[in-house]
């Protein structure tokens, strides 16, 4: 598979609360899709990228911030 490019979005300022909460409804229904259809490949790729159980290598801690699939 061929990398992606880099994409910037750039978020309207002007956007209303109803409009933020729209589209944070529409992330939340995209990543519930792509985990019922890819959710065992995703797992599978994370536990690839991961390595051996138990090993981590430095600063791969997850934080708040990291996403969640």
């Amino acid at each position: 598979m061929t990398p992606a490019l880099p994409v910037s979005v750039v978020i309207p300022a002007g956007w209303t609360p109803e409009q933020a909460i729209a589209v944070l409804e529409l992330l939340d229904d995209l990543r519930d899709a792509l985990w019922v259809v890819h959710g065992d490949r995703i797992q599978h790729h994370l536990q690839q990228q991961q390595g051996p159980a138990g090993t981590s290598p430095p600063g791969s801690a997850p934080n708040s911030h990291d996403p969640v699939f």
